[in-house]
């Protein structure tokens, strides 16, 4: 078959489409990430600390306040807040909460907890899991510490959870440790974040606010 015979030869259906689909993934994989804002649903997140002693172990838990969150899964970048109630804290114990408020939080003068995050470390995955490293600021006692979290992230369409474990030495912070003659505690306390809400388009959420 001569060159003429072969330039004018039809090229077939299948070859249009295997090229049309690698054109679209090219596509699909050079597109820039959509920017994300992640609502936390107060219902359905929980923070919960672990407090050691010579006896036993003290377990308890705090309420979310409220919390919104701007991803943008380009850059890394992330802004926001998580605040926490810090007079909500309960153990079980009324007379331990009334001395934990009072004197360790002082939770009078110093209402809420929060960790303002700032970039994440790692790619987070459009769908599915991902562990990644979070960098923050987190505001304890009237005081701002910067800290970076190991966090467990699973998203969705339209959900994600995160899930987030880290220590506060909060002796070391400058805050009272509960510790009697006959009673010593650690002189730190073990934090448990489990976060979920929904994924909202950027456009959604400005309207919204």
């Amino acid at each position: 078959m001569n060159q003429t015979a072969q330039a004018c030869r039809p090229v077939s259906w299948r070859s249009f489409g295997l090229a049309v689909s690698t054109l679209l993934a090219a596509f699909v994989i050079s597109a820039p990430a959509q920017d994300k804002a992640l609502q936390l649903d107060p219902s359905q997140t929980s923070v919960k600390f672990t407090l050691g002693d010579v006896l036993h172990t003290v377990h308890g838990s705090f309420q979310l306040k409220r919390g919104s969150l701007q991803f943008e899964p380009s850059s890394g970048k992330i802004s926001g807040e998580i605040v926490v109630d810090a007079g909500s804290g309960e153990s079980g114990s009324g007379m331990r909460d009334r001395k934990m408020n009072k004197e360790i939080l002082e939770s009078n003068r110093y209402p809420e907890i929060a960790f303002h995050p700032d970039r994440i470390e790692g790619p987070v995955a459009s769908q599915g899991k991902s562990s990644v490293r979070v960098h923050g600021m987190f505001s304890i006692h009237g005081v701002d510490r910067e800290i970076t979290v190991p966090a467990d992230v699973e998203m969705s369409a339209d959900r994600w959870t995160a899930t987030v474990h880290f220590t506060v030495p909060y002796a070391k912070w400058g805050m009272k440790n509960p510790s009697t003659l006959f009673l010593r505690v650690n002189d730190s306390v073990e934090i448990d974040l489990m976060a979920t809400g929904n994924v909202v388009k950027p456009s959604i959420a400005n309207s919204a606010q």
